[in-house]
């Protein structure tokens, strides 16, 4: 190629340093001013995201509403960026354990109330006395068909002692249900354990049972315990005591205290049973909606029953496979309800209710075991006769009592007067046989029969009234 060339040899390129092709001449100059600016950039970025996390882990509340418009949908943290009206429970927590009260085991106490306001005192004095952690325990309450004051009382009640300055005496959530559901059976001893009210009451029991349930059983449940507000004595430990057996259904022995003249105790609760092979053939002898109730001379079913297995000096721990259970205090593990089990208000295998439970908690493959020797005692009730052999004996100390009193005062006359083997005059003067000695007796006894056949009418026409 051909080049231009000038004077002296030089070639045609132009010469200076604007061509220069020295390394060091086209470099860019160092800009400190921006190399701050971008430094001081990156640090407040990196300080506002520090900031960031640490408002996240003190308010996690704020985390399901800013998370998602920082990651635009693409991140996902299941416990967290779900919408706050959605709540996530994972029932494997909730199976129930042996010492619940260690892990923080949440129980449901159920307490149906009817005509109950004479009851709720003793009941509230049991609450208090729990020793399973209060805020542990949600309390459930059904009142239905009362003509008293148990829904009032009960509000009352609850009150105090929710707003009770022992902070450990409060409980958890409490809820209060109130539902009618016909019960026509009067609360006398006679009229709840009659034989012809059996069937229809325990049907209705049952309804009662399974509203109260259905309407307060949570997800964080893990036990079930029923209470009946009429229980006079039992120990502060008792949800403990049967939590610790690990069953799926526990009951305790029920027996109640007796007046001495009566023996001073009995087996009260006698629907807590084994099946027998002659039960089984009654069942199947029965129509298809009978109810076989247990302690009656109608239905003789030969059953061994918890009750009558009770040793005073036995072990408590003790435990007995049952059938059937009775419902004065139950403990239960929530699973058994979520799994279906429910009290039947209609004939199941020909038993309702607690009994019922029992037979269907077994057929589902659910431990069910009772306690001979662990007892709780119920509240004496007397009944029509033992109402008036009370008032009979109660008329007979009265006459007792005024017997003593007409004699004492009738020694007093005779030391104040003469008498045998004293001297009148110088003459020994005999006492008389006849005179005001014998008139006390006399008027004693007839004082008794006026008592007695006053007494007896009163009964009578209060039994003419009540038919």
């Amino acid at each position: 190629m051909n080049r231009h060339v000038l004077e002296k040899g030089h070639s045609a390129y132009p010469r200076g340093s604007a061509f220069s092709n020295s390394p060091n001449r086209f470099q860019p100059r160092s800009q400190p001013a921006l190399r701050r600016r971008r430094q001081l950039f990156q640090r407040l970025c990196l300080l506002g995201g520090v900031s960031l996390v640490l408002f996240l882990l003190i308010f996690p509340s704020w985390r399901a509403a800013v998370l998602p418009s920082i990651s635009l949908g693409l991140l996902s943290y299941p416990g967290d960026l779900h919408l706050q009206t959605v709540r996530y429970y994972d029932l494997s927590e909730v199976q129930g354990t042996e010492k619940g009260w260690e892990r923080g085991e949440r129980v449901l106490m159920c307490t149906p109330l009817r005509d109950a306001s004479s009851h709720l005192p003793m009941f509230f004095s049991h609450l208090r006395n729990l020793t399973y952690p209060h805020h542990l325990i949600d309390l459930a309450f059904l009142v239905s068909d009362s003509r008293d004051d148990t829904l009032g009382m009960l509000s009352r009640m609850l009150e105090d002692i929710q707003n009770d300055s022992d902070p450990k005496m409060p409980y958890g959530e409490i809820s209060v249900i109130q539902k009618d559901f016909g019960q026509k059976v009067q609360q006398d001893v006679e009229s709840r354990h009659g034989f012809e009210a059996q069937a229809s009451r325990r049907k209705l029991m049952a309804q009662a049972r399974n509203w109260l349930l259905s309407a307060t059983l949570r997800p964080t449940h893990s036990w079930v315990y029923w209470r009946d507000a009429d229980v006079e004595t039992a120990p502060f430990t008792i949800i403990e005591d049967l939590m610790r057996h690990n069953k799926d259904v526990t009951v305790p022995n029920v027996w109640r205290p007796l007046p001495d003249w009566l023996g001073g105790e009995q087996p009260y609760d006698l629907n807590s049973w084994q099946e027998s092979e002659t039960a089984l053939a009654l069942a199947d002898s029965l129509d298809e909606d009978a109810v076989i109730v247990e302690g009656y001379a109608e239905y003789a079913t030969w059953r061994p029953h918890l009750a009558y297995l009770r040793d005073p000096y036995g072990d408590p721990d003790m435990e007995m496979e049952l059938d059937g259970i009775g419902g004065v205090s139950i403990l239960a593990k929530a699973r058994v309800f979520r799994a279906g089990v429910h009290f039947p208000a209609f004939s199941f295998e020909k038993h309702a209710e607690t009994e019922g439970f029992g037979k269907m908690a077994k057929r589902m493959k659910f431990s069910v075991i009772g306690l001979p020797h662990y007892t709780i005692w119920h509240l004496y009730e007397p009944s029509v006769d033992d109402l008036r052999h009370m008032e009979e004996m109660e008329v007979e100390r009265l006459v007792r009592e005024k017997e003593e009193e007409r004699a004492e005062q009738n020694d007093n006359t005779q030391s104040n007067s003469p008498g045998d083997d004293q001297d009148v005059d110088g003459e020994e003067v005999q006492g008389s046989a006849e005179g005001p000695a014998g008139q006390p007796m006399k008027d004693a006894m007839d004082s008794t029969q006026g008592h007695l056949k006053a007494q007896a009418e009163r009964v009578d026409q209060a039994e003419k009234a009540k038919s």
